[in-house]
């Protein structure tokens, strides 16, 4: 046996039983089928050398799934909680989804159309967009970290529960969230030239009373082709989740002369 098999085999034990006592602490019993989906070799040894840099130091349980992701609880050194999130390189679903929003971003220009490098790609994209908007003054978790299929991030919420979705909040002052997330947008563009280009009530979780958003891989340049009409689909969305909670809110049309008035980065 070689020195890397004996180091893969070792990392692999190490990590899939460290894994398993997490999710048994947790009794979630369905999350038992994704841990060979999600920490292959690649990815174990990414998780390794995280830990050997001191980037994490404790992985526990599953804080979300989709098709294309998932979301770990974790914690630094220091104990503070991290969010790990893990982008699942044997899935192929997305793959066709995930082009319209690379294409026309001169940042990956010369990526590669094999899956495994496209969702490294999109790794990098969320990790770059997170930074761009935080920079920007948007209310977005703290890129910590990325290496290939794995995305270090700021964990928003407490104890390893994560804080509500806006969809599942009742909002204690619906109009101030509006222009709160109406301002993000107007940063996320003029300052940080960025689109959300997918931003719902499904992707804005309420923490301490303000709308953090988050899953920015899909955003796209200001300078994006297809940035106007992803900008109107946004604001379509806000509209339509807002316009029965927020009295003489604006027209998506106003909305839009708010958000781009100043120009673009």
């Amino acid at each position: 046996m070689s020195f890397r098999d004996k180091v893969d085999k070792r990392l692999s034990r190490k990590q899939k039983a460290y894994e398993t006592e997490s999710l048994m602490k947790n009794k979630r019993s369905e999350d038992y089928q994704v841990i060979e989906e999600v920490f292959d070799k690649s990815t174990l040894m990414v998780i390794y050398d995280f830990m050997n840099k001191g980037v994490i130091d404790e992985i526990h349980g599953v804080v979300s799934a989709g098709k294309e992701a998932r979301v770990y609880w974790g914690k630094d050194p220091d104990g503070k909680e991290l969010a790990i999130k893990i982008y699942l390189t044997s899935s192929a679903d997305f793959k066709k989804g995930m082009i319209p929003y690379i294409e026309g971003d001169p940042r990956f220009a010369h990526v590669r159309r094999d899956t495994r490098s496209l969702i490294y790609t999109w790794a990098q994209k969320e990790f770059k967009n997170l930074r761009r908007a935080k920079e920007a003054g948007v209310n977005v978790p703290e890129p910590l970290a990325i290496q290939k299929n794995v995305l270090i991030m700021e964990f928003i919420g407490k104890d390893g529960e994560r804080a509500p979705l806006m969809k599942e909040t009742v909002l204690e002052d619906a109009e101030k969230v509006f222009k709160q997330l109406l301002t993000s947008m107007k940063r996320l563009y003029s300052k940080g030239g960025l689109v959300h280009a997918d931003l719902s009530e499904y992707n804005v979780m309420i923490w301490k009373g303000k709308p953090v958003i988050f899953d920015v891989a899909q955003s796209v340049l200001v300078k994006h082709p297809m940035a106007d009409t992803f900008l109107r689909r946004d604001l379509e969305n806000l509209h339509k989740y807002f316009k029965r909670k927020v009295s003489d809110i604006y027209s998506v049309d106003e909305m839009y002369k708010k958000v781009v008035a100043g120009g673009r980065k």
